[in-house]
């Protein structure tokens, strides 16, 4: 048997590289593991966790006021968008010093370098100028932000968007996804005037239809303004602004335009062709169920396998991938009823069929659903409603799906997952004790099915 430097080599940093070096190396392996960047990836650096903190900044300004319906006089607040990034930027740089320390506390070697690959078994360290070799080889580079469009220079992206040095006074936000309502979101509550377009014509494609058109609604109240049905053109330059140019001849100028058209997978000038690595739609690494490439043993995880593009997902692709080599437990990733959050404002938490999907797929439904007004605002005195709904098999009683627009959905969906994972009925959810006053219990209290696609109000109208 040849003698390699390494029994693992990790191309890639992040979530799933990480997790994969870590514990490949406490499993015994000699793992080495190399990052161009920063450890943490996409998720860490550039993408959830910053994200997140901003969806917090962002929230201030509503608390601040609905306080006043609470009793509380707040005078003279005021938002500092160089404070928020430069917190921003120590906590993150914390967070990638953790993820570096852990492969290095379980014994990995730390390569700071871009790694390509030269051959089936043989790394080539670009700025070290050397090679090395390894038995098995991961590759868990991620995605990057699609510029795909004539005139992108002018704009920017996500990535981008966590370095401006002044915020904006107004924006374009292009795209109709997570990432372009999350920041829609974030920058009209900073005070942005934001605009979104999208090319179709009901933002979140892929979820469920209830869900799509109560935030377009929260959203316009927001002062957010959509512009729907959208073919683009063109950006350019005009002065200090960006021209956003459409397909039908009107123009929309900003201070910044943001693309969230897409993702693709990392795999640029990476030797993956070279080595026999085959690539599909957007440059993605095809992989079988074991996240094999078509080189026996090269593996894939993660979003540059363009399968199931979310961190957590990425993580459990690295643990099937340990216990199928390191473990010799072949194990699959199981990418069925995977929770998913959206942070926009409310939020929306999401797992399984929509009711559009399920009819798709023949099932005969019992639709619940409940929209109500949180109590929250009940003195705050927001105009703002929440929605949950169950898709429910009428034949077997099985919750096919869970959508939930409300405060803290995500934080809901993923208990919804566990009893979802297990099975759980419709009748097993109404089994459940209600906690009172809670948002989660309007989940087990629905007992009324939608007729002829009305939305029947929450039991107590405040929930």
């Amino acid at each position: 048997m040849p003698n390699y430097d390494f029994d693992l080599f990790v191309i890639g940093g992040g979530s799933g590289g990480v997790r994969a070096a870590r514990v490949s190396a406490e499993m015994g392996a000699r793992v080495a593991i190399a990052e161009e960047n920063r450890f943490g990836g996409t998720c860490v650096i550039r993408g959830c966790v910053p994200k997140k903190l901003f969806v917090y900044a962002s929230h201030y300004a509503e608390e601040l006021e609905d306080a006043r319906g609470y009793g509380w006089t707040i005078e003279g607040a005021r938002f500092d968008w160089p404070t928020l990034i430069r917190n921003k930027d120590r906590a993150i740089a914390h967070l990638s010093g953790i993820y570096r320390k852990a492969v290095e506390n379980a014994g990995g070697t730390i390569f700071e370098d871009r790694a390509v690959l030269k051959a089936a078994h043989t790394i080539h360290l670009v700025k070290a100028k050397r090679d090395v070799t390894a038995a098995t080889i991961l590759i868990a580079t991620g995605g990057k932000p699609s510029r795909n469009i004539a005139g992108a220079e002018n704009c920017i992206v996500s990535d981008d968007a966590f370095h401006l040095e002044k915020l904006p006074k107004s924006m374009v936000i292009v795209g109709g996804g997570y990432i372009a309502i999350e920041f829609a979101h974030i920058f009209q509550n900073l005070g942005v005037e934001t605009t979104v377009v999208y090319r179709g014509p009901k933002i979140l494609r892929g979820f469920d239809d209830d869900m799509r058109d109560m935030l377009q609604d929260t959203m316009q109240k927001k002062g957010i303004k959509l512009v729907l049905n959208a073919a683009l053109g063109s950006f350019e330059k005009k002065g200090g602004l960006v021209r956003a140019r459409l397909a039908s001849g009107e123009s929309l100028d900003a201070e910044q335009v943001m693309l969230a058209i897409g993702r693709e997978a990392n795999t640029a000038d990476m030797g993956l062709e070279q080595a026999g690595v085959a690539l599909g739609k957007h440059g993605a690494i095809q992989v079988d169920e074991l996240s094999r490439t078509t080189v026996p043993n090269i593996y894939a995880i993660g979003d540059v396998t363009d399968r199931l593009n979310l961190t957590p997902v990425a993580i459990h692709d690295a643990m099937c991938f340990t216990r199928t080599v390191f473990g010799h437990k072949p194990t699959k990733p199981d990418h069925n009823l995977v929770a998913t959050a959206v942070f926009s404002q409310p939020e929306i938490g999401a797992i399984g069929l929509t009711e559009e999907a399920a009819r798709t797929k023949g099932y005969t439904l019992d639709i619940y659903e409940t929209n109500y007004r949180p109590l929250r605002h009940a003195l705050s005195g927001r105009d703002e409603r929440a929605l949950m709904k169950l898709v429910v098999d009428a034949k077997t009683d099985r919750v096919l799906g869970c959508h939930i627009f409300a405060d803290e959905a995500g934080e809901l969906v993923q208990l919804v997952a566990v009893a979802m994972k297990m099975g759980a009925t419709k009748a097993q959810f109404s089994a459940a004790v209600a906690v009172h006053p809670t948002a989660a219990e309007e989940l087990v209290t629905m007992r009324r099915k939608v007729v002829a696609g009305r939305v029947p109000q929450g039991a107590n109208e405040i929930g």
